[in-house]
């Protein structure tokens, strides 16, 4: 089937996949986990076709502890809440769950119905207790990871990707591992390993950063890419460098960090950045297409111009690949009252971006400067805040029916395997849909 056919080509508002034989084969995932809406009896991706948004919904008491609704001290869980992390080139998620201790005093005498003592608030706990899980978002199956460092106080591994592997073509993953880098001291770096061939996290500690002294890393994982890579890349779209690492976290035992700058043109003085964090990360996206790593950045003055560039596969430089002013192909007053988004590249199809403009997400096609899909998200800033933090992840046609790899489940003998590319991951997926 063509990939276009694939993407679709309507500029009608797009309708729900229920089915395996409808389903499309990426979603753009939101970043907030539901719980709220009528839950099913395991996780499941709530699907629809770019450029809607897809939503997973999970059912709370699988992921949330038990709490007892009226303990004996002044300590009580009052917030719960959950978000899609990650997601892996094979379609697995990584899922983050946050559970907010509060001091919340008994009040002497008052009590509730069902017995229970009443409280007053006083004070909120300041980190939560963390939760992480591997997902399989299609067949519905979850799989708690160990707490980092045996501890739930792990807020500040926030930035974390997750890796899949497989031994065989055109199957579902062997193995993954969970990967987080953290700051270490002088200009160093700390990565934490989880890989499911061991069931445990390992550390690997005194990376030495390749950035001068007077450019920190800024830690935050993009989007689109932390999961898609063999060799996979912490990188920051705010800032003015790409920091990647040569081997992938799953096969290496010491991973070597390089720098290289974004596309000329791109390159941030940090002071600027420090002003307009916030801002740039609405505009900049990294991301991987057909194999490749791309970096897309919108102009936020008339007339708005996309930019897509590639990186070389020398690994050395950016080569532009399609530029194209938003204006002429979208020239409705919603560019006057609000600046373009760029919610995800498209992993599928390199001349394929997704963005948010007003109330409106879309799909525009830059070889030929054609809208593909718009949609309506929503009326107020939260919908469209939920196009702000969209993961893109891809389907393939054997992800419903197969399990999340665990520990024992890949021989030994086979652990001297080669680490899959870039494009080896993605293209196994197109090479299912053109046979």
């Amino acid at each position: 089937m063509p990939l276009r056919r694939l993407l679709g080509l309507s500029a009608v508002l797009r309708r729900g996949f229920s089915t395996a034989a409808l389903r499309p084969w990426w979603a753009m995932i939101k970043h907030v986990a539901a719980f709220n809406l009528p839950a099913p009896a395991a996780p499941r991706l709530r699907l629809a076709e770019p450029p809607c948004a897809s939503r997973l919904v999970v059912p709370e008491h699988l992921v949330r502890p038990a709490r007892d609704l009226d303990p004996e001290g002044d300590t009580i869980y009052g917030a719960f809440a959950g978000c899609v992390s990650a997601a892996s080139g094979d379609g697995l998620l990584l899922l983050t769950f946050f559970d907010l201790p509060a001091a919340a005093p008994v009040v002497p005498g008052v009590f509730m119905p069902g017995g229970i003592r009443a409280r007053r608030v006083t004070g909120i706990d300041e980190e939560p207790e963390v939760m992480r899980f591997v997902c399989n978002p299609l067949g519905g199956q979850l799989f708690r990871l160990p707490d980092i460092d045996g501890t739930t106080k792990t807020l500040r591994y926030s930035d974390i990707g997750i890796l899949t592997q497989s031994e065989r073509p055109d199957q579902p993953p062997d193995r993954y591992a969970v990967a987080v880098l953290s700051n270490g001291q002088d200009q160093s770096f700390v990565m934490r390993r989880f890989l499911s061939q061991t069931g445990k996290w390992d550390k690997i500690v005194d990376l030495q950063s390749p950035l001068p002294l007077e450019r920190p890393m800024d830690m935050n994982l993009p989007h689109d890419i932390d999961g898609h890579l063999a060799r996979g890349p912490w990188a920051s779209p705010k800032h003015d460098f790409l920091a990647r690492h040569e081997h992938s976290p799953a096969r290496s035992d010491r991973p070597e960090l390089r720098f290289v700058e974004l596309p000329r043109g791109s390159v941030t003085e940090h002071a600027e950045w420090k002003k307009r964090r916030d801002d740039m990360y609405n505009y900049r996206r990294i991301g991987v297409s057909e194999g490749r790593m791309r970096y897309a950045e919108v102009t936020q003055e008339e007339p708005f111009v996309l930019s897509s560039f590639t990186f070389d596969d020398d690994g050395s430089c950016w080569t532009l690949e399609h530029r194209l002013a938003l204006r002429r192909v979208w020239p409705h007053e919603d560019l006057l009252e609000g600046k373009p988004w760029i919610s995800v590249v498209d992993p599928l199809n390199a001349s394929v971006m997704h963005l948010t403009v007003g109330k409106q997400s879309f799909s525009l096609d830059m070889d030929t400067g054609t809208l593909l899909g718009c949609t309506l998200i929503g009326e107020d800033d939260r919908h469209r805040l939920d196009f702000h933090f969209l993961k893109p992840c891809v389907l393939p046609p054997w992800l419903e029916s197969s399990q999340i790899p665990s520990s024992g489940s890949l021989s030994r003998s086979k652990d001297n395997v080669k680490s899959k590319s870039l494009s080896d991951i993605l293209v196994r997926v197109d090479r299912v849909k053109k046979n």
